[in-house]
């Protein structure tokens, strides 16, 4: 039982140099997603000592997703004791920085998700994230996050990204919605389940669970 229960467990780490680019959002977001999809029972570990993520999640009133307090040092162990608690998903936020800790983070990881805005500076800084990600082997995809609607600028972040790895389809636009649903502890899937914005999560989330349904078949291939 404890075997079948490890193995379907998954981890997704979101990871960015750049401060400001929507990590703590987009976690907040991927794991009720998730729960909407039937995915779940998620779990959100927040690793980033500023701490948005658990400051979103105490005032949340739905039970779902869990929240599960870690340091980075904490995290492997953790992330076992999740497993063998039956949940299916973790989603980890961390710290806007590239060091040794966030390599261990990342090294956990099943997925990566770089969330990166449509902007000359924070195209630059990709770089050591992709890097870091590279060296540990594990699969990744760009994250276009705060995104103005029919913009040329765009179209040329996801042109210089997808030089550097996959892109997901899933373009996440600047709206005040994703700001307003994380206020109260909820995201846009709860507050306008219709809406362009959650329509964009259940993209984005269904996205991720693919690759990752692809890269495990692509391990066991091997």
């Amino acid at each position: 039982m404890a075997e079948s229960t490890k193995a379907r467990f998954r981890v997704v780490v979101l990871a960015s140099q750049k401060g400001g680019a929507g990590k703590t959002t987009l976690a907040a977001h991927l794991a009720v997603a998730a729960e909407a999809a039937g995915a779940g029972p998620a779990v959100l570990i927040d690793t980033d000592p500023q701490g948005s993520l658990s400051a979103w999640w105490n005032v949340r009133q739905a039970d779902t997703p869990a929240l599960a307090p870690a340091t980075v040092a904490e995290l492997p162990k953790k992330l076992a004791e999740l497993a063998q608690a039956g949940f299916a998903l973790a989603v980890v936020d961390t710290p806007p920085a590239i060091t040794e800790a966030i390599r261990a983070v990342v090294g956990a990881a099943d997925m990566v998700l770089i969330p990166t805005r449509p902007s000359p500076h924070d195209l630059r800084a990709v770089g050591s994230t992709v890097e870091l990600v590279s060296q540990a082997g594990k699969p990744f995809a760009f994250v276009v996050t705060q995104a103005k609607p029919n913009t040329r600028l765009t179209v040329q972040a996801v042109t210089a990204l997808s030089a550097h790895g996959v892109v997901c389809p899933a373009i996440v636009h600047d709206r005040v919605d994703f700001a307003a649903s994380m206020i109260d502890g909820r995201t846009v899937i709860e507050t306008e389940a219709k809406g362009k914005s959650a329509a964009e999560m259940a993209e984005l989330w269904a996205f991720v669970q693919a690759r990752m349904t692809e890269s495990t078949k692509t391990r066991k291939a091997g």
